[in-house]
């Protein structure tokens, strides 16, 4: 019998949340290993390219948290029921993921003197600017991002949004109100739902 998947992480949700929705979402039997930050510098030389999250298959590490996922939505059927429905959806995760790495490099790489004005922008050019076209998007989409249904680019979303609002400390989806809805859709599928109400409670 195959071992289990085993994705590790640090102790928080952060980008290996969407993996975990996506896991969830498939049934599937995985380990979610979650390491200290203090222990990152020792175990950090271990891991392919020095970057989290990995997800370990039959001995092999792979990292590049949108591949993961993608790799199990086309076991589930939420990678495109053909080429270009892929390229849509690939385009909105990989959108998804180039904002969250912003807000990402805001809270761990800015300096402390420099947050104030890195996070004006953010608030007032950046994260608008994402909004209202994820808006439009789902506004043509039937209130998903590619083509009315349920996709992993919307399980990648909403499984981003928490960490937006934690890291930025303000309701980043006030004013976006298909964005909001969309995240509320995925968190009520049941399997998504369960797991919101066992993880553990973490701050980002």
């Amino acid at each position: 019998m195959a071992a289990k998947p085993k994705l590790t992480y640090f102790d928080f949700r952060g980008a290996a949340e969407p993996i975990r929705y996506v896991l969830e979402y498939s049934n599937v039997e995985y380990e979610d290993k979650r390491i200290q930050v203090e222990d990152w510098l020792e175990l950090k030389p271990t891991i392919p390219f020095g970057l989290l999250p990995t997800l370990e298959i039959n001995g092999k590490v792979i990292n590049q948290s949108t591949a993961i996922c993608r790799y199990y939505a086309k076991k589930v059927g939420l990678a495109g029921s053909d080429d270009f429905e892929a390229l849509q959806i690939d385009a909105i995760a990989d959108t998804v993921v180039d904002l969250r790495t912003a807000i990402g490099m805001y809270h761990w790489r800015t300096p402390e003197a420099e947050k104030p004005a890195r996070a004006k922008v953010l608030k007032t050019e950046n994260i608008p600017t994402y909004f209202s076209q994820f808006e439009k998007i789902l506004k043509e989409n039937d209130g998903y991002f590619v083509n009315g249904k349920l996709s992993y680019a919307d399980l990648l979303f909403a499984g981003t949004a928490e960490y937006f609002n934690n890291v930025m400390k303000f309701d980043v989806f006030e004013g976006y109100p298909l964005a909001k809805a969309l995240v509320e859709k995925v968190h009520n599928l049941p399997r998504i739902k369960e797991w919101v109400a066992r993880r553990p409670q973490t701050l980002l």
